[in-house]
């Protein structure tokens, strides 16, 4: 299966004592219903749970009640295809409401909510029927605007149904254009597929039709699926994510899933992914996964189909991110086919061959690159792991200190360490490794709700490394990344390369709601939901905050480079910034600390890598995909003409297909092996095979041949490298 996203900080779980001591329920005679009796348990259980526990829970007011209203209404119709203006009035008394009925214990608004929605989702399941059944004309100049917050809703039924027939001719469109492309490959091939070849515009129009009457058809099936209980998991979501984005509700089945996507033990392709808007897109790459070797796919990728070898894509428009794991999830050595989206609009088609993920995969691991100045050392960390269930288990900060000692002994001018993609993990080992670079002092402050700052201090005397150092981070470096980053730059003594990180300062814990409601009320649950009897679930929610030593927050802001390299979201807000309901920047008195002796001068440096950036073409197309990018993002209508939809295809394709061509022409980077590695490399062919792909890749960073260049003048900056004389 794939893995989901861990941005996590690991610490002793919350003591539930002190919560459920303060619950207490209240049912009038009249609830009889079991199934309503629990859904007023779990929310008044949640919101309970949230009040004592959160680290700054919100009011529970009009302004609560606003968002609420408005996140669960784009949770269940984002694109505004289900509900009508007329609908919106019905349910628009609730839109201030919805405080009061949860001071009340009242599902009033969700039972409401749920019955109108039913009924919509019963009546569009005729419109698309009857659209399809008639062919589309592509030559008139009209177009279609896909982005839900910029659309209002139809006022009725007659132009919720206009806006199915615009939004059909789309889809058609995409796919017909498609088939057009298939048919021009077949007839220039000379293997070609003849039947293909021999159709007319006509035929092929009337197939895209049909391909696409057959997506829907699955579409409401699954859609109709989804029953009570799931949309009010989604209603109670809608109160908890107006919290803050990380406070999430698992009912029992996705509790469970939860933990199983933690274990860390999975096969696939190795990609994560996130549900964004409606689109299931790529969240990050796993290293040594499938999908990396591969090479190909890549973070922010909108997943359009997905395909089993060469049998005929599944358009995956409106699945469930559960649906598209089932779809790319396979037999080992089997072929997956996924066409994707990238940012900047391109269509690509990505063949994969599934496989293992290894846990070795995540460890620490090292390289050296040769530069003219000297060799300079890499180690990649892609989490801050430790396990936590055995004295002797793998922890990310003993393997750091392991690495730095085998590049030192390799004699190395320089380290850089890649946190790029870097989620977060052990805030104990962040601690650590930040404390093999610096003398001593804290590395970190952490702050519970309510209770003064605690600063998380180097534990050990002494320098393992003090020459000259680069963090690598890009906009999915989180959590603990963050702390690393911001550690070394506050303490002057690391340069920060790359683009501004995620943001994630706050901490999560997950709390038991059925050990919650055993402690304060010992009402028994009757019946049986999602096979595990009497359960209401869990709660993930966010209970710290992260600061800087210099008193700043890492949330939301996240850590900015020292030196900014070109980036395609540049223009864009990304990570934490995206969400309306994260917790706000703010800042603590600066905990006791001095930067090192010899701190690093950066202005220097940010010239010579910006003379150097400027004159190199990719990171030239890198820039003109960042404003295309932006310009899509705020103008987000497409043609529904074929002619100008071709147009506009081809234009986001050459971008790709330019960075593709200087790809192959640049100049690698000349990485080795730590000689310490190498008979653990050389053990078997697979080992082999998978190092000679990790070297492969590195060559080919142009992010990573920058900071190369950068090190190389810090090494220059620093004329006297001092390797450190060991921990004290």
């Amino acid at each position: 299966m794939l893995r989901f996203m861990k941005n996590k900080i690991l610490i002793p779980l919350l003591v539930l004592g002190a919560l459920a001591t303060f619950f207490s329920f209240k049912y009038s005679a009249a609830d009889t219903s079991d199934a309503n009796k629990r859904k007023k348990i779990v929310l008044e259980t949640v919101m309970k749970a949230v009040r004592d526990g959160h680290f700054s829970p919100r009011a529970v007011d009009d302004s609560l009640s606003y968002k609420v209203y408005h996140k669960i209404l784009n949770s269940l119709d984002y694109d505004k295809k289900f509900f009508s203006a007329e609908d919106i009035a019905k349910l628009s008394p609730y839109e201030y409401k919805i405080d009061d009925q949860i001071n009340e214990s009242s599902t009033e608004f969700f039972d409401q909510l749920d019955q109108l929605f039913t009924k919509r989702i019963n009546d569009v399941e005729g419109y698309y029927t009857e659209i399809l059944k008639q062919p589309f004309t592509f030559t008139d100049n009209d177009s279609i605007q896909l982005t839900g917050d910029n659309i209002p809703y139809a006022a009725n039924d007659t132009e919720l149904k206009a806006r199915w027939n615009q939004y059909l001719k789309y889809r058609v469109l995409a796919k017909y254009v498609d088939l057009k492309k298939d048919r021009e490959k077949a007839k220039a091939s000379k293997d070609g597929d003849k039947k293909l070849a021999a159709k007319t515009d006509k035929e092929l129009e009337k197939e895209a039709r049909e391909s696409i009457l057959k997506n829907h058809e699955s579409y409401f099936k699954r859609l109709k699926k989804i029953d009570n209980n799931e949309r009010f998991a989604i209603f109670i979501n809608s109160i908890t994510n107006v919290q803050d984005p990380h406070t999430d509700y698992f009912p029992p089945k996705d509790k469970q899933r939860f933990d199983d996507a933690m274990s860390g033990s999975f096969s696939g392709i190795g990609a994560q992914l996130k549900d964004e808007d409606g689109k299931v897109k790529i969240a990050a790459i796993i290293t040594g996964a499938p999908a990396w070797k591969q090479g190909e796919l890549k973070a922010g990728d909108e997943i359009m189909k997905v395909g089993q070898g060469k049998a005929e894509p599944v358009d995956i428009q409106g699945y469930e991110v559960d649906d598209v794991v089932t779809l790319i999830r396979g037999k080992k050595g089997t072929e997956v086919r996924l066409t994707v989206k990238r940012v900047d609009g391109a269509v690509k088609v990505i063949p994969i061959t599934r496989g293992d993920v290894l846990l070795e995969e995540v460890f620490a691991k090292s390289a050296i690159i040769k530069s003219p100045n000297g060799p300079i050392g890499y180690i990649y960390l892609p989490e801050f792991y430790a396990d936590f269930n055995q004295m002797s288990g793998r922890r990310s900060s003993k393997d750091v200190e392991l690495e730095v000692q085998k590049l030192k002994a390799s004699g190395v001018a320089g380290i850089i360490i890649d946190l790029r993609n870097n989620g977060g993990g052990s805030l104990g080992d962040v601690v650590d490794i930040a404390g093999l670079f610096i003398d001593e002092g804290p590395i970190v402050q952490v702050k519970s709700s309510g209770v003064r700052p605690e600063a998380q201090n180097d534990r050990h005397r002494g320098t393992l490394y003090d020459g000259p150092l680069a963090i690598l981070v890009n906009h999915n470096s989180a959590s603990a990344s963050e702390i690393l980053a911001a550690a070394m730059q506050d303490y002057k003594r690391a340069v920060v390369v790359g683009a501004p990180t995620f943001g994630k300062g706050t901490v999560q814990r997950i709390v038991s709601l059925d050990e919650l409601l055993k402690r304060g009320n010992p009402l028994a649950l009757a019946g049986d939901q999602d096979g595990v009897e009497g359960s209401i679930g869990a709660i993930k929610m966010t209970v710290q905050k992260f600061y800087r030593v210099n008193g700043g927050s890492t949330q939301l802001k996240g850590v900015v480079p020292d030196i900014l390299l070109p980036d395609p979201y540049s223009e864009i807000e990304m990570g934490e910034r995206r969400d309306k309901a994260a917790l706000k920047w703010d800042e603590i008195p600066p905990a006791n600390y001095k930067p090192v002796a010899n701190p690093i001068n950066t202005t220097e440096l940010i010239a010579l890598s910006n003379k150097r950036v400027n004159a190199n073409p990719t990171f030239g197309l890198i820039k003109e995909s960042a404003a295309r990018i932006k310009q899509k993002e705020t103008d987000n209508f497409y043609p529904l003409n074929e002619v100008a939809f071709r147009k506009e295809l081809d234009e986001a394709n050459v971008t790709s297909k330019k960075m593709e061509e200087l790809e192959k022409k640049a100049t690698l980077l000349s990485i080795i092996n730590v000689k310490d590695d190498l008979a653990n490399i050389n053990r078997d062919s697979s080992t082999i095979k998978k190092n000679d792909e990790w070297i492969k890749a590195l060559s080919k960073d142009i992010y990573l041949g920058e900071t190369v260049n950068i090190v190389s003048d810090l090494m220059k900056q620093q004329s006297r490298v001092n390797m450190g004389t060991g921990m004290k």
